[in-house]
């Protein structure tokens, strides 16, 4: 008999991955049309691109980074303290697994039956996964997920980069915004697709909230270039 197919074990390293290719391709594109509003030259634009692609990945990797282990630490911490109670009272934590379990519609006695026969397994890890929310396909992983943050900012980043180098200068905004969009689509799609979720909202809410920061980021350029020239 063959498992069905789950998408929980993909939420920690999809989220990093997709976190940064978006804000790659967004906040790279959104700096470049800011400096393109303001200015003509590409030597500025191309290095306000580099800049951005550049500070941009190692600021999500160790933003990341830091953040997940936050988390692991606060889990090991809550693990700790969790083997101490088993340890110092065994019997009110079996009690309050089974609890638990009566919360979630079991009987009294089977509560305490299910609890007992859990906890003569492994006592921590039932209490882990039942009461603390703490199981292996949610672990955290600063490094894998720095890596993944790191490398999809970078993917998501060269594309703004990249038509920062070949577009033509006077529709540079425009070429870069409508790049943008189309590659936004597309992670917003292929995100939604490995999440086992729906495409079309998917795809509208970063699209929408990607013109808005562009948006506004071109406004801000363009008045400040404004103001440079008068």
């Amino acid at each position: 008999m063959e498992l069905e197919e789950h998408y929980t074990n993909r939420s920690g390293w999809l989220r990093a991955a997709v976190l940064g290719a978006n804000d790659g391709i967004l906040s790279t594109t959104s700096l470049v049309i800011g400096v393109a509003a303001a200015s003509n030259e590409r030597n500025a634009i191309v290095l306000a691109a580099l800049a951005g692609l550049v500070a941009g990945a190692l600021s999500m990797a160790a933003g990341e980074y830091v953040s997940v282990s936050s988390q692991a630490d606060i889990e090991a911490a809550d693990l700790i303290r969790e083997k101490m109670e088993l340890d110092t009272d065994p019997d009110m934590e079996l009690l309050e697994l089974a609890k638990l379990y009566q919360g979630r519609g079991l009987s009294y006695a089977l509560s305490i039956d299910v609890a007992t026969q859990l906890s003569n397994h492994n006592a921590l890890e039932a209490h882990a996964r039942d009461e603390l929310g703490i199981n292996d396909l949610t672990q955290p992983k600063p490094l894998q997920a720095a890596f993944a943050s790191g490398a999809s900012f970078i993917s998501g980043g060269l594309l703004p980069f990249l038509v920062s180098l070949f577009a033509p200068i006077k529709s540079m905004v425009i070429c870069q915004y409508s790049f943008a969009i189309v590659a936004l689509a597309l992670s917003g799609t292929v995100a939604a697709k490995a999440g086992g979720s729906g495409t079309l909202k998917a795809v509208l809410r970063i699209c929408f909230w990607g013109t808005i920061a562009m948006g506004i980021t071109a406004l801000v350029g363009h008045i400040f270039g404004t103001k440079a020239i008068g």
